[in-house]
């Protein structure tokens, strides 16, 4: 099956110049001819643009707009394609977004939401050789480890995560799903027709949101083929949220403004829309089933389900032959010139036909 077509389409707004070429010429032509008109006379006049050919002029200016086309049409990159192939594949690159807000630090699951979270990661970064990236976010979010293989590198990233890693408070999924574009877009794969990279996002939270926005930012994700896959930690009964001092010692628990003690309970609905407006999957981190084999199964599939269904058709690139030609005119061009090969020469003061 044959393949043809333009690599650079927009190129061909420049085909603007192609009026413009032959507008600019008449008004020159006009204009010359007026001034000539001004100084001399009409017998004069005749005798001096005698020895212009007309015919060349529109020669040449046809040579000219030709020329413009063809460098045009190289521009646009025409090329052509015969075979598909299948296209090689760099494996998966993981972009996990923790939640590092206070509500992690809840104790329903034990020894707290986070400590867990933190220890069901590093057993999915140790079952695969993604390249992995670390986003914790609260009231923010912050990049804390780039694209990368380095495993030692992200399990001590990992086990650095706690509620004083992020600056302010709360849970803003936006600034978590906006930090998470910026770092695929600095530090992924470039991405050609020949190469397929899976990219996925994974949240770890007990799913509690108090920002607007998040969809919207989950949806650019989209947009790039990234999908998103969401890891609720803790349980729907939920629990309050300890304080303890530095040393680790249990000091009560956060109240409220009115001195309640704060019950903190997993949102499970906002994970889950996540996971389907992100076309990847839902699961709920608990001692009882072992979710990090089967988001691991799922993520495999996700990559094997996008390696197959990559073709790409190999293109030959036709851009020099118009290149070449263009040039080739253009030298015509510039070698013909605008008189006519015999006409009338002034000796002194007679006119004479050149022999």
């Amino acid at each position: 099956m044959s393949h043809f077509r333009f690599e650079n389409p927009a190129a061909f707004y420049w085909l603007w110049i192609v009026p413009i070429l032959i507008t600019l010429s008449y008004i020159f032509i006009k204009a010359h001819k007026k001034k000539l008109n001004q100084f001399f006379s009409q017998k004069i006049y005749a005798f001096l643009s005698d020895s212009v050919s007309n015919q060349k002029r529109n020669i040449k200016l046809i040579l000219e707009i030709i020329v413009v086309i063809f460098f045009v049409i190289s521009m646009a990159r025409p090329q052509s394609g015969k075979s598909e192939e299948k296209v090689k594949s760099e494996g998966i690159e993981l972009m996990v977004l923790f939640d590092v807000s206070r509500s992690m630090l809840a104790e329903d699951i034990k020894p707290s939401r986070l400590e867990f979270a933190k220890k069901e990661i590093i057993r999915l970064i140790a079952s695969g050789d993604d390249k992995v990236g670390i986003v914790a976010f609260a009231g923010n979010g912050i990049l804390l480890s780039p694209l990368t293989t380095d495993k030692n590198a992200l399990n001590m990233y990992i086990e650095s995560l706690s509620t004083e890693t992020v600056s302010s408070q709360g849970t803003d999924f936006k600034r978590a799903f906006v930090e998470a574009k910026e770092a695929f877009r600095r530090g992924g794969v470039e991405v050609d027709e020949k190469t397929v990279v899976t990219r996925a996002v994974i949240v770890v939270s007990d799913g509690e949101d108090n920002e607007e926005g998040a969809i919207k930012a989950l949806n650019q994700l989209k947009e790039d083929g990234i999908k998103i896959f969401s890891l609720a930690v803790g349980t729907e009964k939920g629990a309050p949220i300890p304080f303890k001092d530095r040393s680790g010692n249990m000091r009560g628990y956060r109240k409220d403004k009115d001195g309640k003690v704060i019950l903190s309970q997993t949102k499970g609905e906002t994970l889950k829309k996540f996971a389907q407006e992100g076309e990847g999957s839902f699961y709920h981190l608990s001692y009882s089933q072992d979710v990090i084999t089967q988001l691991r199964d799922d993520l495999k599939k996700l990559e094997s389900a996008e390696f197959d269904s990559a073709m790409v058709v190999d293109y030959d690139e036709k851009y020099q032959h118009w290149l070449l030609l263009a040039i080739l005119i253009a030298l015509i061009e510039i070698l013909l010139g605008e008189r006519k090969p015999q006409g009338r020469v002034w000796k002194g003061r007679f006119e004479v036909v050149e022999q």
